[in-house]
């Protein structure tokens, strides 16, 4: 009994050490990681299309798999690649919405926001007052980073809810799905010109795009450039509604109850200021964002009621089939007797 004990003990000790010696090799790994992310993003640019993102995804969350064996590798491939094939497959279709014949409105958004601020476009003049072709300013560079965020806040959140709780991860992408999916229903339906591309074609005053140009004043001016790229790659009708702003709503409703008191200010202030910055830079007009607030509000207080009913149909699908094996196992016990 006792050689048992010395064994077992002995083993917990080998299996302590390894689990030690595995997490100072995860740790050293994230380190490089992060090195890397960090050099990409001012060599290369911020990764904004699905592809890149899934790369740095899988590539993080593999760091956690190092030592685990190969089925906690498998685990994140099974859970992550249909979710984000699926959102490249949003993305190309998407792309090709405006290739349907409907046309394109360039100037109800606007006329819609002049009614809404007695004849004044927000964008335009936010652009008059705040805008300096010669000269960047720090509310420059906090439009673009607001801007950006949206291209990394869904994965960040989901990777975070992945490891920290599955069936909230579950609930979150559910939600990122069915916003992809009536923003596309609607680009398809009504596709609407952001206001640099209505300025761009004479439909209103001159309305210039910088989204880009607060890398200038961090100093970054290689950080946009993979942004750039996705820009110029995607649907350039698909601005109603905002998608930013219905994103950020998701994001900030599904986090508010799960945060302390400063993550629930910040879940307040994020699709604010993601609002503000998307009209100043001139890629949305203020009814895109009303209406992304809109989307992503009602999707949120809609949800929670389809999925009951969703759950309620299975379960009425699979008690008939467990009712007939019940009676299949029956008549077998008296074909037996």
């Amino acid at each position: 009994m006792a050689v048992d004990s010395s064994i077992a003990t002995e083993t917990a000790e080998r299996a302590t050490v390894d689990d030690r010696r595995w997490h100072r090799i995860r740790v050293r790994i994230a380190v490089g990681y992060f090195v890397l992310l960090a050099a990409f993003i001012a060599t290369v640019g911020v990764p904004s299309d699905r592809e890149a993102l899934l790369l740095f995804t899988l590539a993080g969350l593999g760091i956690r798999c190092v030592g685990r064996g190969w089925r906690s590798f498998r685990r994140v491939l099974l859970d992550w690649l249909p979710f984000t094939a699926m959102l490249i497959a949003y993305d190309y279709t998407r792309g090709f919405a405006d290739h349907l014949g409907i046309n394109t409105h360039l100037r109800a958004p606007a006329d819609a926001d002049e009614w809404l601020f007695g004849g004044t476009l927000p964008t335009a003049w936010l652009q008059q007052h705040l805008f300096s072709p010669g000269t960047t300013h720090w509310y420059d560079a906090v439009a673009t980073l607001v801007y950006t965020s949206h291209f990394l806040a869904t994965p960040v959140v989901a990777v975070v809810l992945w490891l920290r709780n599955r069936p909230a991860w579950l609930d979150f992408i559910v939600r990122v799905m069915a916003l992809s999916l009536l923003g596309l229903l609607t680009y398809v339906i009504y596709p609407a010109a952001p206001p640099w591309l209505a300025a761009r074609d004479g439909a209103i005053a001159p309305v210039v795009r910088l989204s880009s140009r607060g890398w200038l004043e961090l100093h970054l001016s290689r950080a946009g450039n993979m942004l750039a790229g996705a820009q110029a790659g995607v649907n350039e009708v698909a601005a109603m509604p905002s998608m930013h702003t219905a994103m950020a709503t998701v994001i900030a409703l599904f986090l508010f109850g799960r945060s302390p008191w400063w993550g629930k200010v910040l879940c307040v202030l994020y699709p604010i200021a993601m609002g503000l910055a998307l009209v100043y830079t001139g890629e949305h007009y203020v009814i895109d964002v009303l209406v992304g607030y809109a989307y992503g509000a009602l999707l949120m207080a809609l949800m929670p009621a389809a999925q009951r009913s969703w759950r309620r149909r299975r379960a009425g699908r699979t008690l008939p089939l467990s009712r007939a094996d019940s009676a299949c196992r029956a008549a077998q016990d008296c074909a037996d007797c």
